[in-house]
């Protein structure tokens, strides 16, 4: 195939006799196929992505990407046709999605899932069903034919294709993140486990400093008989002893004074540990000196990343010294200061509130502005803004907000009456919110009714301003959301041209694609471990810096604002 007749997608599909590929020109028009065996997928991928570096249609990333990374083939780009589905059936940038709706099969939940994913406030909007996703050529051939022609008749293509190539370089992050794994010190956890529970108790029992924690709790019940991995008998032996709680949160625990208070929280806090990443978690989950859970892009309805298994997005602080580089290489560990008051600023336009935000910490910039008297107050403020706090300090402080940045607040407050009235919002890039389900509106509507009552008006009055405070903080987080896919997506394409080191300094323990070059090994919302060998750790910090800058650019413009990171390169994951 000469340079003319190169193709520029490559659509992948299941047949009866193996797999067949779909050579597309650059406007989708197609020029061959090829059919192909299994065990000869990997190697013409490869070749095609040498020669051509095509972008592959796939109908779901870790179908097809996994096998071909444990085989050595690493692709550049991808269009993941399940993600983009989602993402094009509901934006309100498409004017008519009717064949996009009409092929519900394409709903189908994702490969790896193995568990419920939590959506945003655990609000309204249906999970994904247990359908059957297509696998057939001409089933995902018609499939990008939909979802091209929905892109080009949108009132804003141009977002939508930046918007689905993201959320497909983030399918192709997720799989190679779990193909390289996390670098963890199994000898390190079962330390730290030990240190702070006590030696590992035999089947049925209890570690000795978790067993005490709890005799110190029914000691000041005064029951100890009391069940206390039991939320209601805990909570009746907590209201017998004049500790008068509706849950046993710990933030509602934190403002009680009684002498149980203190080793409960302690009880709460190991036994989290213990049940969630225990030795039985590290033997599930850690294996040959990795940790290799499972990714969900675009998990939760705001895009937000979720997991299947293994708990990444609930790594505990404790155990990050666990998280080890290998001999020879160093961990870049990255994080945004306030990721989502930044995207705030630029999505609204606000200049005040970038200018608080330039060069140094943005709660230190508010407090400079003069809205507010300290860091703290600063914090509650635009948290309380963003999340539609409304009461306690939040209420107070929000209104000071008001007047120092008219253009953020306006922003929320805006996307907060509009779902509050039952509307929908986007993101900056045009994923939207789901509609209110049936249940919320058959409950507004009965509350106009006349016959209504003080009790239907007080009802709906607060689920309208719960989704109030959803769609508030959807149209924020899910930006934040877009940026971090974007400063994944660049990092990942740096990262992957950088010189590749020597077999003596490998670390093949990461797989044939990654044992000998940085690349990332971890993410979580606005943080970023990447693993490296020790020769590249300044080139591949600089790389996350450099990548934070070009997202800025690719979603904002030339708007005035930085994206400022604490960057650190060190041999574990253990923050100062």
């Amino acid at each position: 195939m000469d340079a003319a007749d190169a193709p520029a997608w490559i659509v992948l599909g299941r047949s009866p006799h193996g797999v067949t590929a779909i050579l597309l020109d650059e406007v989708a028009a197609e020029r061959a196929r090829v059919t192909l065996t299994v065990d000869s997928l990997a190697g013409w991928v490869a070749d095609a992505e040498s020669a051509h570096a095509p972008r592959w249609v796939w109908n779901d990333t870790p179908r097809w990407y996994a096998d071909l990374l444990a085989a050595g083939v690493r692709v550049a780009r991808c269009h993941d046709l399940r993600l983009c589905h989602a993402i094009l059936r509901d934006s309100a940038l498409i004017a008519s999605a009717g064949d996009l709706r009409d092929a519900v099969e394409w709903d189908a939940a994702p490969h790896a899932q193995e568990h419920a994913v939590p959506a945003l406030f655990e609000l309204d909007g249906a999970a994904s069903g247990r359908l059957t996703l297509p696998e057939g050529p001409e089933d995902s051939l018609a499939e990008f034919a939909r979802q091209r022609a929905a892109i080009a008749g949108s009132r804003d293509p141009g977002r939508l294709r930046l918007l689905t190539a993201a959320e497909s370089a983030g399918a192709l992050v997720a799989a190679e993140m779990r193909a390289a794994g996390l670098p963890w010190d199994a000898a390190e956890h079962d330390r730290i486990l030990v240190a702070t529970l006590g030696e590992r108790p035999l089947a049925g029992g209890q570690p000795a400093l978790l067993a005490a924690a709890a005799a110190r709790v029914r000691d000041a019940l005064g029951d100890p008989g009391a069940s206390l991995d039991s939320q209601p008998k805990l909570l009746r032996a907590l209201h017998r002893v004049g500790v008068l709680v509706e849950s046993t949160n710990r933030w509602e625990l934190a403002e009680q004074r009684h002498p149980v208070i203190e080793p409960l929280l302690e009880y709460k806090k190991l036994s989290r540990l213990l049940s969630a990443n225990g030795w039985t978690w590290l033997g599930e989950w850690v294996a040959d000196g990795r940790f290799r859970p499972v990714y969900i892009p675009g998990g939760v309805v705001t895009g937000r990343w979720a997991s299947s298994g293994g708990g990444a997005l609930q790594l505990p602080r404790q155990l990050r010294e666990a998280v080890r580089a290998d001999p020879g290489w160093r961990l870049v560990v990255a994080d945004v200061a306030q990721l989502e008051p930044r995207v705030l600023a630029a999505m609204s336009g606000d200049t005040a509130l970038a200018a608080a935000a330039r060069g140094r910490d943005l709660y230190a910039g508010i407090v400079e502005s003069g809205a507010v008297a300290s860091r703290q107050e600063a914090k509650i403020a635009i948290l309380g803004a963003m999340y539609g706090a409304t009461t306690g300090e939040s209420g107070r402080l929000v209104p000071r907000l008001r007047r120092a940045y008219p253009r953020a607040m306006g922003l929320v407050d805006e996307a907060a009456r509009t779902g509050e009235d039952g509307g929908t919002v986007s993101t900056w890039l045009g994923r939207t919110s789901p509609s209110p389900s049936s249940d919320w509106s058959a409950l507004q509507s009965r509350a106009t009714e006349a016959e209504a009552s003080g009790a239907d008006e007080t009802r709906a009055r607060r689920r309208a301003r719960d989704r109030g405070r959803f769609t508030r903080n959807f149209v924020v987080q899910g930006t934040a959301a877009e940026w971090a896919l974007a400063w994944l997506a660049d990092l990942r394409t740096r990262l992957a041209g950088m010189p590749a080191v020597d077999a003596a300094h490998a670390a093949p323990r990461s797989g044939p694609v990654f044992a000998d070059r940085p690349h990332l090994a971890f993410f979580l919302h606005d943080e970023v471990i990447v693993h490296t060998p020790e020769e590249h750790a300044e080139a591949a910090a600089q790389a996350v810096e450099d990548a934070a800058t070009a997202a800025g650019r690719l979603l904002f413009g030339g708007f005035p604002l930085d994206f400022r990171l604490d960057v650190r390169i060190a041999e574990t994951a253990l923050k100062d």
